[in-house]
C-alpha cells in the first residue's frame, strides 16, 4: 500500500509544484483539494497519512484546517507550505500540530529533508 497525501492549496499552479515535488521524493497516491473546506469534506472519507496544507485560502484557511483535526482527533502528518512566512504564525502552526513549514515556492531538496527526518520514505 502506498503512502497516502493530500495537498490542499487554492492556487492550481502550486498544488502542481507541490504534486511534482512529492512523486520526486517518495512513492505515494496523491489527491489534491482547492480549499480547506473540501480537505476536510476528503479527510472524512479518506485516511491520508500526510496532509500538505496552505494556510491563505478561502472558504476555510489552512489555521481552521489544522484546528479541525486537532479538534476531530484526526491522525495524520501535517506539513505547512506558505508564503506566510511571519515567525508568530510558524509557531501557532506548530501548535496545532504541523510538523514543519515548508516556505513557498516549494524546495524539493527541502521537502524530501523534511518527509525523510518524519520516517516519510
Amino acid at each position: 500500500m502506498n503512502f497516502s497525501v493530500l495537498v490542499c492549496d487554492d492556487s492550481t499552479v502550486a498544488r502542481k509544484q507541490v504534486v511534482r515535488c512529492l512523486n520526486e521524493c517518495i512513492t505515494a497516491d496523491i489527491m489534491q483539494a482547492k480549499n480547506g473546506r473540501e480537505a476536510l469534506e476528503l479527510m472524512k472519507t479518506h485516511n491520508f497519512d500526510l496532509l500538505c496544507l496552505d494556510l491563505t485560502m478561502p472558504e476555510i484557511d489552512g489555521v481552521q484546517v489544522l484546528e479541525s483535526i486537532k479538534a476531530q482527533k484526526i491522525e495524520c502528518f501535517v506539513l505547512v507550505i506558505s508564503a506566510d512566512i511571519q515567525h508568530a504564525m510558524k509557531q501557532r502552526v506548530a501548535k496545532l500540530g504541523a510538523i514543519d513549514f515548508i516556505d513557498k515556492p516549494i524546495d524539493k531538496t527541502r521537502l524530501n529533508e523534511t518527509l525523510h527526518k518524519f520516517g516519510i520514505h
